[in-house]
């Protein structure tokens, strides 16, 4: 049985700094791209970042680059995706996802996880 679990969502004000963590079972993790997305209230669900099978490339919004950084620990089967200068407009759910396709800016993924909440205050 596959399974994306997240943890590390929480609050925080803006400016402030959060560490995402994605918990992956029942696959053959280093043959997976990997990616997170996230949904804020009443919009559709948007690409954030994104990580090929071998740790690179990776792929950013452009509303996060520069502030979120996305790896992967091969050994552990876990995604990361560490969170710095954030502001209110990171509120959302956040979801990581795993596909056998190359990484890209898409949301064409396999598996997905439940998703963790991450709020921003100003």
């Amino acid at each position: 049985q596959v399974q994306l679990v997240e943890s590390g969502g929480g609050s925080v004000q803006a400016g402030g700094s959060l560490r995402l963590s994605c918990e992956v079972s029942g696959l053959p993790f280093k043959r997976y791209s990997l990616g997170w997305s996230r949904q804020a209230p009443g919009k559709e669900r948007e690409f954030v970042a994104a990580i090929n099978w071998l740790g690179s490339p990776t792929y950013y919004s452009e509303s996060v680059k520069g502030r979120f950084t996305i790896q992967r620990d091969n050994a552990e089967n876990t995604l990361i995706l560490e969170m710095d200068s954030l502001n209110t407009e990171d509120t959302a759910v956040y979801y990581c996802a795993a596909t056998t396709r190359p990484a890209g800016r898409g949301l064409d993924y396999d598996y997905w996880g439940q998703g963790t909440q991450v709020t921003v205050s100003s």
